[in-house]
């Protein structure tokens, strides 16, 4: 494969772009991950065809223990200076596939990749390729780890299992990208500090004697309970942090009876603890669990409380954002960059800040002059392909920097 190269300033060069022949591998690669989405902790397939493809390159890619998801070292790590480590994850969603007018939709039913997952995984695999070329020309100035990562989306996150299967060992910092519909194709956002929220689950069971609706003062008027765990406990939990912290509970399930006469004797509600700080996430457990037995005891409703600890926010460090932010610079110029929000979504990338320092990167995959407004995970998501080679490109051009530093 050929690669031109980048000045950067002061004169030196980097190198390291895709040939067109590579270019247009990976998007054919992503197509055919697109085609065939796995959810989480089966993506038998998807590892299957990466580490065939980065075997084919001459590499060593190594399966995790958990049987889905792999690593790969280009290059081989002496015992000092600690490696980058480039991050993908690689499973799909559990919906429908809605797009009408595309030739690679998913040919599995109820499954897609709604979230970008293939486009992380051919970045990092196409990032590895050219990395593994560079090597080999002895162009390379330290070892890289590719790590492609299970079960992003099932709580609290196949991160946890890949740090238990030793993927941070010798690793220094950890770079990763996120789809982003909202960011042209050929830009990034950044952002130092948290750039995403944490998000847990929460599954209450509240349980009373039951009994008719002409005697509520009998009973447990077990719905008005439910009721008032759905309205009072966020309120509650929201005045008992720092408004700043974004601490919020929302939620998505409610059920209770089934006569309109009868006074039930179970409810159950489930939802989603969401925030934006890390240090209130940590006290997030106990402030939900104490306002939600606070209103059950009022209205003599027994609670049941599952508190399902999801992932911390992303917080980037702000030297690896920098990195970043140089890497994009150096191969697409200052425009490329853009500022980004804090999102309320939840991303496992964030278990692996908890160990060594890192950056996520908004990858931006909206077609430039697109008027319809596509989100993440929705059956109708797609990406503006060229945003492959911009995501390739932004993962070598760091290594090669931060090798270099």
């Amino acid at each position: 494969m050929s690669h031109e190269s980048e000045a950067l300033p002061g004169g030196a060069v980097l190198p390291g772009t895709l040939s067109a022949a590579l270019r247009a591998e990976l998007v054919a690669f992503r197509r055919d991950l697109h085609m065939h989405p796995e959810l989480g902790n089966q993506e038998f397939r998807t590892t299957a065809a990466i580490k065939a493809r980065l075997e084919k390159a001459g590499l060593a890619p190594r399966v995790l223990a958990v049987g889905t998801g792999l690593i790969c070292d280009i290059g081989e790590w002496d015992g000092g200076r600690p490696m980058l480590a480039l991050r993908a994850d690689i499973d799909g969603l559990p919906i429908p596939d809605t797009k009408s007018d595309c030739s690679y939709r998913s040919t599995v039913p109820d499954r897609a990749h709604a979230c970008g997952h293939d486009v992380h995984t051919t970045v990092v695999l196409g990032a590895g390729l050219v990395l593994a070329d560079l090597h080999r020309q002895g162009l390379l100035p330290r070892p890289v780890r590719l790590v492609f990562q299970p079960a992003e989306e099932v709580l609290p996150g196949g991160a946890t299992d890949a740090i238990e299967c030793g993927v941070l060992d010798g690793v220094g910092r950890m770079l990763a990208v996120h789809c982003d519909p909202k960011v042209d194709a050929g830009k990034i956002g950044l952002r130092q500090g948290a750039i995403t929220s944490a998000c847990d689950r929460l599954e209450i069971a509240l349980d009373g004697p039951g009994g008719h609706t002409a005697r509520p003062h009998l009973t447990t008027d077990l719905v008005t309970a439910a009721a008032r765990v759905v309205t009072d406990v966020p309120a509650l939990v929201a005045r008992r942090v720092d408004a700043r912290s974004g601490l919020a509970v929302t939620w998505g399930r409610v059920e209770s009876g089934h006569a309109p006469n009868v006074i039930p004797q179970h409810a159950e509600l489930s939802g989603t603890v969401r925030c934006l700080d890390l240090d209130t996430w940590r006290q997030a457990p106990d402030l939900v669990v104490a306002a939600i037995d606070e209103v059950a005891n009022l209205y003599r409703a027994k609670s049941e409380i599952n508190y399902v600890r999801g992932v911390p926010p992303v917080v980037n460090d702000p030297g690896v954002t920098e990195l970043l932010r140089d890497a994009m610079v150096a191969r697409r110029g200052v425009d490329s960059v853009e500022g980004t929000e804090q999102s309320l979504g939840g991303e496992d990338f964030s278990w692996y800040l908890e160990h060594v320092p890192g950056a996520m990167a908004r990858l931006g995959v909206r077609a430039p002059g697109e008027r319809i407004g596509r989100d993440l995970h929705q059956g109708d998501f797609d990406a503006d392909e060229s945003a492959i080679d911009v995501g390739v490109e932004l993962f070598t051009a760091a290594a090669l920097l931060d090798g270099m530093s």
